[in-house]
Parts: structure tokens; C-alpha cells; sequence
């Protein structure tokens, strides 16, 4: 498959998705070798036939949508962004709680593919600097039954973990090729299976992570849509956080932006 046809085929098919297409522009190798495996696995000869058939079995766009979503993740990913959450934002959260009477932060890691994100969180409260005197309490989701399931089970190869503060590694446990979390550390964070751009948890929450998927890979007019209710499901005080690259489309109601990819939710 040329590289020309398949950056064609995905300016055609993206928008449909509700993607946009300067978000792959980087990444577009890894969603064309996937699209190149599926024309194998139907016989089909060219992107023309896949077009075809997209037009012909509305069925199919399903699995095209889990070909373009892309799940580069690693622990303490952007690591300026974690410091600055465990020196300066958890603490601040942490204060805001305490004076509503609260013991919990409610966080949410929107997009968590593979659970890194999560985990790394749970690892701040557990081995960080003593952020807050708060327990979290973090809801991780995903539209990727298969990122999931590799989620719960939490073992990962070390090159995911090269960020990660060094004594922070005894958290995790030899298995073979792999490095997997110590089920302490687990325990904090509950996976869901959801679509962030049909769906997501049913409460507010002191903390939001949606970081480098929405704000880079949605076409733009949905990014709004989801900024909006991300806004409404943080608690008064609450912080979004965005990837270190992102920042939102347009200003959005009740959301004041601290940083490019710093949100909290006015209080007022």
C-alpha cells in the first residue's frame, strides 16, 4: 500500500469517525500497516474495495474506528506534568476536599488504553512526596476491551517504565519478560469500557485526565462537545488536565485555562 494512498483514504474516512486528520499525520504508519492487515484478512486487493465495502456494510466502519485508535502510553508519561501534579495541583485538591469534608479525591483517566496512566497516579499517592492526606479513588476508561483486559492484568515490558522514578520499580514484580504491579497498588483504580465520545461515568470528579486523545485525534467541533461536559463533571475548584502538547479548541463555559493544558472549573 503506497503511503500517498493510504493519507488519501484516511482524509476520506476519519471525518467520519469523528477524527480529524492533522492528529495522524505522525502516527498514520502505524493505522496504515493495520489497514494493510485487514485487506489481507478480506481478500481485498486495494483501499478502493475497502471504500466499497465501507459504503456498503455500515458494520465495518466498527472495526475501522478500533484501527485508527492509537495507545502509545508508558508510566510518567511527560514527567514536568507529573511533578507539578505531586509538588503543587494533588495538594491543592487535597486542600479543597478537606475543607468540603471529603477524606477522597475522585479522579478520572479518560482514554487509559493500556493503564499506565492510572497506575502512575495510584503510584503517586503510594510513593510520592505525601501529595494530600486524601485516598484516591480513580476510574480509568477505555473504548478497547483488548487495552483493557492488558489494564487489569498490569504487567508491562520495562521500556514502559523507564520514566518512572527509580525506587518506584520495587512496586512491581518479576514475571518472566515482563514487570507487573504489585496488586497493593492496584487497588485504588477501577477500569470501565467506554467511549468518551458517547459516554462517561455517571459522577464528578476533583481531578480529570484526558490527555493526548480528544484534544489531538477528534475533529474539532466534538472536541467542544466533550470539553463542554468534561467542564460539567468536574466538581467546582476541579482540574482538567490535558496533554503537555494540547489545549482546548475554543474557551469553554465554567472552564478557566491556568495553562495550555491546565483547566480548573470556576468555581462561581
Amino acid at each position: 500500500m503506497r503511503d500517498a494512498d493510504c493519507t488519501s483514504f484516511l482524509q476520506w474516512a476519519l471525518p467520519r469517525l469523528g477524527l480529524r486528520w492533522p492528529g495522524f499525520r505522525r502516527v498514520r504508519g502505524q493505522v496504515c500497516k493495520r489497514l494493510g492487515r485487514r485487506l489481507t484478512a478480506l481478500g481485498l486487493k486495494g483501499l478502493s474495495e475497502y471504500r466499497a465495502l465501507l459504503e456498503a456494510d455500515t458494520g465495518e466502519w466498527g472495526l475501522l474506528d478500533g484501527l485508527c485508535r492509537i495507545s502509545v502510553s508508558r508510566f510518567y508519561r511527560n514527567r514536568e506534568v507529573w511533578r507539578c501534579l505531586e509538588g503543587k495541583l494533588l495538594p491543592r485538591l487535597g486542600a479543597q476536599a478537606s475543607t468540603r469534608g471529603e477524606t477522597r479525591l475522585r479522579i478520572w483517566s479518560a482514554g487509559c488504553a493500556s493503564g499506565e496512566e492510572p497506575y502512575t497516579l495510584a503510584l503517586v499517592f503510594a510513593l510520592g512526596k505525601a501529595p494530600t492526606a486524601c485516598e484516591p479513588k480513580i476510574v480509568a476508561t477505555d473504548a478497547d476491551p483488548h487495552l483493557l483486559g492488558r489494564a487489569r492484568r498490569a504487567c508491562y515490558r520495562p521500556a514502559s517504565l523507564r520514566e518512572l522514578p527509580t525506587a518506584w520499580n520495587a512496586a512491581f514484580e518479576q514475571s518472566g519478560d515482563e514487570l507487573c504491579l504489585r496488586p497493593a497498588y492496584r487497588a485504588p483504580v477501577r477500569f470501565l469500557e467506554q467511549d468518551i465520545r458517547r459516554d462517561h461515568p455517571n459522577r464528578r470528579f476533583d481531578l480529570i485526565l484526558c490527555r493526548n486523545l480528544v484534544f489531538t485525534y477528534f475533529e474539532v467541533s466534538l472536541q467542544a462537545a466533550i470539553a463542554r461536559r468534561l467542564a460539567e463533571t468536574l466538581v467546582p475548584g476541579g482540574l482538567l488536565l490535558l496533554g503537555s502538547h494540547e489545549c482546548l479548541p475554543r474557551p469553554v463555559a465554567g472552564l478557566v485555562q491556568e495553562r495550555p493544558w491546565l483547566c480548573r472549573r470556576d468555581p462561581g
